[in-house]
């Protein structure tokens, strides 16, 4: 009998129907195989540092001159910049039409105020770029001080005498070559990890059809609106920002692209599906390495689409909630903190939160409103960790158009 062999996607996506009502079925029981997604994760979680770091310190050596490290470099936050302050943008345009938040009446179960997060000034953020200890940083997983690092040690690496560079660069690569290979066998395990995962989110709800449609009642509205941003994101504009640099086919790569994005849905995390991002894209797409290892792990820090979307649709929402009228002035403001905060969040524990509440506090809202949309927050950071990282992917494939390079697409 000839084998019959299902994509990778196809496997995610069935399992992740069988997973829903497993979680309500067999609520009392799922836990049991809980340890199956939280052991998937942080396999995905052990790899992000060593391939985040030797990714870049192989892409910043491989430049032949820092003009082109900077040509890079200016290409790639341009792209960020530009598409996160799109996002920001129609989160808050689309919140202003649909309204979700006026004649609501939500009671608050968890009060801001209750909510214990850590506040980090902006001065703590720019210094918190530059580590103080590379490897308390490296024990930590801060991203932001740990790709500095690499982009320090790639440049003066290209300074070293030629019979040191040499091997040195060959050490990242041959590592770098090793810690792909680790990730595609990480991802074989990926339809198993995610069952685990979305069954315990839904058994998580009681495994009760009512109480998980409860989620969506009163807050339903604001949820719908944020999903409908995300779809128009990531299935309108950011496909037609790939298109336009291009001319290529954006829903090819979108397919292409499958599986790092389908985790990226079931983890709620853009870190996780940094691993798989880069091996698709390189495997797949066919973006060299130099430009994968650059421009997606510098992505997953700062490049965050769909929080600055989510960010920009939570503040409005709760200014329409407490019947607080917001001024153009107003709005402005949370449309430029949004962006930044989007881009500075970076390490930050509980950044979404922090965040939220930095965005709340320069128009004046009320803290407590962060209460409201903690109830949807597992729903809403489905949709805006698949746009983060969906942005990451078309900044790679417009920017390695630019460069020159040929892609199968």
């Amino acid at each position: 009998m000839k084998r019959i062999k299902v994509a990778l996607h196809w496997q995610i996506l069935i399992v992740i129907a069988l997973a829903i009502p497993c979680g309500m079925i067999f609520s009392d029981y799922v836990h049991y195989i809980k340890w199956i997604g939280d052991l998937f994760l942080r396999a995905l979680k052990m790899i992000i540092v060593p391939i985040v770091f030797t990714s870049i310190v192989s892409a910043v050596s491989g430049f032949n001159s820092p003009k082109d490290l900077g040509r890079l470099a200016w290409k790639t936050f341009a792209f960020y910049i530009v598409t996160t302050l799109i996002a920001a943008l129609l989160g808050v345009f689309l919140v202003n039409v649909f309204s979700p938040g006026v004649g609501t009446d939500i009671n608050l179960n968890t009060a801001g105020n209750e909510i214990k997060i850590e506040q980090v000034s902006f001065v703590d953020q720019i210094l918190g770029i530059v580590p103080d200890n590379i490897v308390n940083d490296f024990a930590k997983g801060n991203l932001l001080g740990i790709i500095f690092f690499a982009i320090i040690f790639g440049v003066f690496l290209t300074k070293t005498e030629s019979k040191y560079r040499g091997v040195i660069s060959d050490l990242f690569s041959g590592l770098y070559d090793l810690f792909m290979k680790m990730t595609i066998f990480i991802v074989k395990f990926t339809p198993i990890g995610v069952f685990a995962l979305v069954s315990n989110i839904i058994a998580s709800q009681g495994g009760s059809p009512d109480k998980i449609l409860s989620i969506l009642g009163s807050l339903g509205f604001y949820t719908i609106v944020v999903w409908l941003g995300c779809l128009i994101q990531g299935g309108l504009i950011l496909p037609g920002i790939v298109y336009s640099f291009t001319r290529y086919n954006p829903y090819k790569h979108i397919k292409q692209m499958s599986v790092p994005l389908l985790t990226a849905f079931s983890t709620c995390s853009s870190g996780a599906a940094l691993p798989l991002s880069i091996e698709a894209s390189q495997n797949k797409t066919g973006i060299s390495s130099k430009v994968a290892g650059f421009v997606l792990p510098l992505g997953c820090t700062v490049n965050m689409n769909g929080t600055a979307l989510y960010e920009g649709i939570s503040a409005i929402f709760i200014a329409q909630v407490y019947g607080i009228e917001l001024t153009l002035v107003q709005q402005f403001l949370i449309i430029l903190t949004s962006v930044l905060a989007a881009i500075g969040s970076a390490g930050i524990p509980m950044a979404g939160l922090v965040m939220m509440s930095v965005v709340l506090s320069i128009v004046g809202l009320p803290l407590e409103g962060i209460g409201l949309i903690l109830a949807v927050q597992q729903l809403c950071d489905m949709a805006r960790s698949t746009i983060n990282s969906y942005g990451d992917m078309c900044a790679a494939v417009v920017i390695a158009k630019s460069e020159g390079e040929k892609l199968n697409l």
